[in-house]
């Protein structure tokens, strides 16, 4: 029995051990009114970002009376949703355009020492996957629901060069394939071929 309880604390304890290490982020807080007969009720709606900073990140839109319960539900929702996206090294494999509903967010790679280069809901976003150098521009909708949904979108269709080798079952090298040996350099060259006139 004893042994029994020991290994449920010690589960419970891992539990929040791990929520704990999660990154939390309230990306934007909504307030609605409706108006009744004895006057306006305001309820609350609020976007939440969570990640682990190593390649998982998912976000939430919980709705309460309260600002609190809202964050809350909010957080609960984006663990529920939390899917892991490819990551290469700090920054992204390749560029990629995300869209969802009227929102556009174009991400693409960046160098060693960039930084983030984003700010709202694209921020929280990346920040909460672990990627550290990208830069990003949000080309649609400035609603920060669509914003997010739209970064998301783009993070899921990433594939790094080792996911698109063993999906096509060709070698990859980087954002392009590798050349086959028998090719020459001069049936893939740029060049134009000299043109001989005769007089």
């Amino acid at each position: 029995m004893s042994d029994s309880r020991r290994k449920s604390h010690k589960s419970k304890s891992a539990v929040v051990e791990e929520e704990n290490e999660l990154f939390e982020k309230v990306v934007h807080i909504n307030r609605c009114a409706k108006v009744v007969k004895g006057g306006r009720r305001f309820s609350f709606a609020a976007l939440v970002v969570v990640g682990d900073q190593n390649g998982n990140v998912g976000y939430g839109y919980g709705k309460a009376q309260m600002v609190p319960d809202a964050i809350r539900k909010g957080t609960d929702q984006a663990k529920k949703a939390m899917r892991p996206v490819s990551i290469s090294g700090d920054t992204i494999p390749h560029t990629i355009l995300g869209n969802y509903d009227g929102g556009k967010v174009l991400l693409k790679p960046a160098r060693p020492g960039t930084g983030i280069i984003a700010g709202g809901g694209v921020r929280a976003v990346l920040e909460a996957a672990g990627v550290k150098n990208i830069l990003s521009k949000s080309l649609g909708s400035n609603n920060q629901l669509s914003v997010v949904s739209a970064t998301m979108n783009g993070l899921s269709q990433l594939r790094t060069a080792a996911q698109i080798s063993l999906t096509r079952g060709e070698s990859v090298s980087g954002p392009s394939f590798t050349l086959p040996s028998s090719l020459t350099k001069k049936e893939h060259s740029s060049d134009p071929e000299p043109v001989t006139v005769e007089e």
